[in-house]
This record gives C-alpha cells, structure tokens and sequence, in this order.
C-alpha cells in the first residue's frame, strides 16, 4: 500500500503501518532520511514511534551516531545507504539502487524512496522555521550546529501559535499515545496554517520568483532534469536570464534585486547548513511577509521531494533536450 502523501510530503501514519514491510521498519526509514538532514524534531519525534513499535534502540543508535552498518540487518543497511546517497550525493548509484530492489521488490522499494522523499521535504520546512521540540520534550539528535534562538515561546518555531485553528491530527500514532503525530502548535501542519494561498502568493511575488525558488532547489540538489525543464519555462515567464546564471554558477548573489537575492541566500543556507540564520530569516520576511515566505518555503520543500525521486529513478531529459545545468 503506499501512503498518501499531504501538501508537505507528510506521509500518513496508518498508511505506514499497512506497509507489507511494517511500521517499525518505515519509522527506521524516516530516520534515515532525518539523519541525512540533520533535522532534530523529525528524528525526535520517529525516534519515540519507532521504539514504541518495537524498533531495536541499538539499530537506531546505528544511524544517530554513523556508526558502521554491519550490526544492520541488510534490509535497514540498504535504506542508510540510499539515504546518504540520495540526499548528500543527489543520486542513487546502480549497484545500491539493485540491492534494494532485490531486497524489496519493485512496488516495496517505490513505497520506500517516496517516503524518504516526502520526509526530505518535511525536514525543509521544520528546518526553515526552526522548529524545536515542546518544552519537556527531549531531543534525541546530535546536531553540528546550535539551532538560532529565535522561536516563540508556545510554538516552539519562528512562526507564533494559532489558537483559533487545529490542524488535523490523524494517524497510528493517535492510537499509540492518544494524540496526533505532532504535539499541537508544532510541526509541518501548524506550520502550514501560515502559508498564503497559490494565488495570493502569485499576485504578491509573481510568477518568476516562483520559477527561481525551483530552480534555486535544483541546483542546490544537482537536479538536472528539475532544472532543465523548470529553466525554460522561467524563461518563458520572464525571470532575468542574469539572476539564472547566478544560480547556474552558484555566483554571489551581490547586485542582484532585494527579492531574489533574498530568496537565494535564504534557499543555500537552508540546504546546505539544514538551518536558516536569524538575519538571513528576518531579511526574508522583510522581502516576502510571513505567509508568502511560508508558502515559498512550501515550494521549496515540494521541489526537494521532486529532486529526490528523479535522483532515485535516474529520470532522464526528453529525447534531444539539451542539458542546461553543468
């Protein structure tokens, strides 16, 4: 079965605990994916849900601390590897894109590789809001960075609590612990009540900026397919062909209009250091306003899982499509 994916790759949680590979085994490949993202409220809060479904703490420390994956039973071996090559080497080589196959089976590994590239959206977005586990709750993930100070008190996150609204809360977890996957005003869902509709973000920032924000995420994840095919229709809507190239080449962003080259720093220090720095946060919002900068948040997190899955599949450019990214 494979599970339904919400606007922020946020995999249901009853839809993981139908998988023929079992729960406890898919909560392992959350972690994995967290790991590779440094993203400490995801890790957290899998790590809970898997110990309680029975999940070897041993086979979790494995992945927390990097540590050799011999002890690993081959089946979780191979989700670590995918993960370490999807996600820091933006591919997925043959020899361990066989080895899951034939571990898995081909429906099985799908299942598998879209988990991982919704959850490698989810840690986008936890990640640009500073998320942070609620006050008793512990954190149970090595970080190489101290997360910025700037959260709320209630949220936990850059972005303040909404009283009036509850996003849904579903899930096998809910049967574990009497509650949702998230603890209330945190996470992705909580997150996502601040997005600005599609098309207010359209009227505020227009289409190019729209199409930057995608082609940022491509060459940041070395996206070839993503970026080629995302290049000429920016082109077509009218981003300047000189703020491309900057990105193209990973030229400094100095020159370029407020907008773009907010968005650009904003988008680098994301995926490159899995945390965004206070001021270049708050140059964000000074460019873009809350929602609209959750709502690009939204596009970057989207176009990551897309990344991850052509990186997986090996997808290819059109017969006679020249590639535009070097």
């Amino acid at each position: 079965m494979r599970a339904a994916v919400d606007r922020y790759g946020y995999r249901g949680d009853i839809a993981q605990a139908a998988s023929p590979l079992g729960f406890a085994f898919m909560q392992f490949v959350i972690l994995a994916t967290a790991r590779e993202h440094e993203q400490p409220y995801e890790w957290s809060l899998h790590e809970m849900q898997a110990v309680a479904v029975g999940l070897d703490p041993a086979e979790i420390d494995v992945v927390r601390n990097r540590k050799p994956l011999a002890g690993l039973p081959e089946n979780e071996a191979v989700v670590v590897m995918m993960a370490h090559e999807m996600f820091a080497g933006h591919q997925l080589s043959s020899a361990t894109y066989a080895e899951g196959l034939k571990i898995f089976g081909q429906k099985n590994l799908v299942d598998i590789i879209g988990l991982m590239a919704g959850y490698s959206g989810t840690s986008v977005t936890l990640s640009a809001f500073n998320q942070q586990m609620p006050p008793g709750w512990k954190q149970f993930l090595p970080l190489p960075f101290t997360p910025p100070g700037d959260i709320y008190a209630d949220s936990r996150s850059r972005l303040p609590l909404i009283k009036d609204r509850v996003p849904p809360q579903p899930g096998f977890a809910k049967l574990l612990y009497g509650r949702g996957p998230e603890p209330l005003g945190t996470g992705p869902s909580h997150i996502g009540l601040h997005a600005a509709a599609f098309p207010a973000l359209l009227a505020s920032v227009g289409r190019p900026l729209i199409d930057l924000a995608i082609l940022v995420t491509a060459r940041e994840h070395d996206s070839q397919y993503d970026w080629t095919m995302n290049e000429l229709a920016a082109v077509k809507d009218g981003l300047d062909p000189a703020v491309i190239d900057v990105v193209r080449n990973r030229k400094p962003t100095a020159g370029l209009p407020e907008n773009d080259a907010a968005l650009i720093d904003f988008a680098r220090e994301l995926f490159r250091a899995h945390y965004v720095t206070s001021p270049t946060y708050s140059r964000a919002v000074k460019a873009f306003e809350e929602g609209n900068l959750v709502a690009l948040v939204r596009v970057l997190s989207q176009h990551t899982q897309e990344a991850g899955l052509l990186a997986a599949f090996d997808q290819r450019l059109p017969a006679g499509q020249k590639p535009l990214l070097p």
